[in-house]
C-alpha cells in the first residue's frame, strides 16, 4: 500500500525486560539524538554529536523525530514549540536534504485540534518533500486517535497503519498506542495488514517498521514494550535486514537481535528517567543550560546492497 500523500529479542521471553545491569551495557547513546543514512543497504550508527558524515552514496536519506509534545507546560520544557522549531531547522540545515521526514509519534501532549495543527503548521514549512507520521498515546488521549487521523491519517488502512515502497526499502508504519492496557498491542486486524503487506515482498527487501512505542520489551514495567511485538517480528523473519524505529522513551537506546535492529530515539520536548531511575518515567528537569543537549533529531542513510542503516545522531544543545 502506498503512504498517505506519496507518490507510487532479546527473545522477549521475561515479562520483566532487561536487567539493570544489562540496560546500563547498553545505555552508551541515552541523551543525545540519532541520524539514521541508508548506505548500500547498510544503516550505520553514530553517536550523537559525531563529526561523522552519512555515507556520500547513501541511496536513500530521511530524519526521524519524535516526541514534540506541543501543548506541554512544565518546568521540565517551558517552550516545547521552540525547540521543535529548532529540531525542523536542523533537519532544514543537513549537509543532503532527506527524501523524507518520519515523526515516531506524541506530536501533540493533549490531542486537541489545535495542537495538531500547530504540529501540521509547523511540519509543513519543512524542505523535505513528505512527512510520515504514527500516533503516540499522546495524540489519542480521549478518542482512540480520531482527532489524529482527521489531521493525520489521510490514506492510512484501520486505525492508522500504512506502508509505502521508496528507493528499493519498504516501509511499515505501525500504530501501538490505541488499544494499550499498560504495554503496546497492534491486534489481530494490524497482525494480519502485515501478514499481508509483505507476502509479495523479497527475503533480500530492506525493512524498516516505525512505531511509537518499542517494538520489543525494553522496560515493561514503564509500558516500554509491546505485547504483541513476537508475532509481528516473527512475520519478518525471512528478511534479511529488519530495522525498528521507535520513539516514546525520549532517549537513545539501540540492540540487535537476530535480523532485527531496534533504535529508539530521542525527543525535542524533554527527557524521561533512564529505565528503573525511579517509580514511573516522569519528565525530567535538567539544570540551566542542559536541556538542548538531551534533545535531538536522526538522520538515516540506506546504501543499496548493504545489510545495515546508517545512523547519525545530532543534539539541539
Amino acid at each position: 500500500m502506498n503512504a498517505p500523500n506519496i507518490p507510487p529479542p532479546e527473545d522477549q521471553n521475561d515479562p520483566a525486560g532487561m536487567t539493570r545491569r544489562q540496560l546500563l551495557r547498553h545505555s552508551a547513546w541515552f541523551g543525545g539524538a540519532v541520524v539514521l543514512a541508508v548506505a548500500a543497504g547498510e544503516v550505520v550508527s553514530r553517536v550523537a554529536g559525531s563529526s561523522d558524515a552519512l555515507p556520500a552514496d547513501a541511496t536513500l536519506r530521511f530524519a526521524q523525530i519524535s516526541d514534540s509534545h506541543i501543548g506541554f507546560h512544565g518546568p521540565a520544557n517551558t517552550d516545547v514549540a521552540d525547540s521543535f522549531s529548532d529540531a525542523l531547522h536542523r533537519i532544514d540545515a543537513l549537509e543532503h536534504r532527506p527524501d523524507f521526514v518520519i515523526h515516531t509519534g506524541d506530536l501533540t501532549h493533549l490531542a486537541t485540534p489545535g495542537q495538531f495543527d500547530q504540529v501540521k503548521q509547523m511540519m509543513t514549512g519543512l524542505k523535505t518533500g513528505h512527512v510520515f507520521t504514527v500516533p503516540g498515546e499522546h495524540d489519542s488521549i480521549d478518542d482512540a486517535g480520531q482527532k489524529y487521523r482527521r489531521a493525520f491519517g489521510s490514506g492510512t488502512r484501520g486505525e492508522g497503519w500504512y506502508s509505502f515502497d521508496m528507493k528499493g526499502m519498504h516501509f511499515i508504519a505501525l500504530v501501538n498506542t490505541l488499544h494499550m492496557s499498560k504495554l503496546g498491542h497492534l491486534g489481530t486486524e494490524q497482525l494480519d495488514f502485515i501478514r499481508k503487506d509483505v507476502a509479495g515482498l523479497s527475503s533480500d527487501t530492506p525493512i524498516v517498521v516505525f512505531s511509537h512505542i518499542p517494538m520489543f520489551a525494553l522496560y515493561p514495567s514503564w509500558g516500554w514494550a509491546t505485547d504483541d511485538s513476537v508475532q509481528a517480528l516473527g512475520l519478518l523473519r525471512r528478511f534479511a535486514s529488519v530495522t525498528c524505529l521507535n520513539g516514546h522513551i525520549h532517549q537513545l537506546f539501540t540492540k540487535t537481535e537476530g535480523n532485527v535492529t531496534f533504535h529508539s530515539a530521542t525527543t525535542t520536548a524533554y527527557p524521561l528517567p533512564h529505565p528503573g531511575d525511579g517509580p514511573a518515567p516522569t519528565p525530567v528537569t535538567l539544570p540551566a543550560g542542559r536541556l538542548r543537549h538531551a534533545l535531538g533529531i536522526r538522520e538515516v542513510g540506506y546504501v543499496r546492497g548493504r545489510h545495515a542503516l546508517a545512523i547519525r545522531d545530532e543534539r539541539l544543545g
